[in-house]
């Protein structure tokens, strides 16, 4: 499983009607993607649920690195370059999911919490300490689903949740769902993935 995502700030002023006409257009394209897990297509608003900034963020994971690759080199991924230009595009590589008791209900909001491992730290216990808040976060009502994932090259768990109401048991950025491709939900690895 890898994770994705890239970040797209917008100006304080920006009309984020844009937005929502953008995925309701184009949202369904990913909803057969070979290889994609889930894709979720992310908005915050400045001054909505502590959001400091404008933003459209899709967080993506992957079953395969085929299906990603595709995407970003297949012209998909153009099409958002060409017209808000070349976001930076973080990968992560998976840790655990878990399904939550909310699994196939429509997604409300998403939270995205990035931590630093700390220097020194025994890495197999940062890991599993990520695992078990996954495990954790699934576990908590309304939740679709929870995601760890780590990226070794700035030593920088993410994790992730989905939750189909909007009083998440989870820390972090929150953002609104505005909808949900998930075509390999079913072959996305459960539990520890090493």
């Amino acid at each position: 499983m890898h994770a994705m995502q890239y970040e797209l700030s917008l100006p304080a002023d920006y009309d984020m009607g844009v937005i929502r006409s953008r995925v309701a257009r184009i949202g369904h394209l990913l909803d057969d993607w070979e290889g994609l897990g889930f894709k979720t297509y992310l908005l915050r608003e400045r001054g909505v649920n502590g959001s400091p900034v404008n933003q459209y963020a899709p967080f993506y994971l992957w079953n395969t690195v085929e299906g990603m690759n595709t995407f970003l080199w297949g012209g998909a991924f153009q099409g958002l370059s060409n017209d808000f230009g070349r976001p930076s595009v973080r990968q992560w590589t998976g840790l655990a999911y878990e399904e939550g008791g909310a699994a196939g209900s429509p997604a409300r909001v998403a939270v995205r919490r990035r931590q630093s491992v700390p220097d020194g730290a025994e890495l197999s216990e940062v890991m599993a300490g990520a695992v078990g808040e996954t495990e954790r976060l699934a576990g908590e009502d309304g939740s679709v689903f929870a995601a760890a994932a780590v990226d070794t090259s700035r030593w920088e768990l993410v994790h992730f949740s989905l939750w189909a109401h909007e009083t998440p048991k989870a820390d972090g950025d929150v953002f609104e769902v505005l909808h949900v491709s998930a075509p390999g939900r079913e072959r996305l690895p459960r539990g520890r993935q090493w």
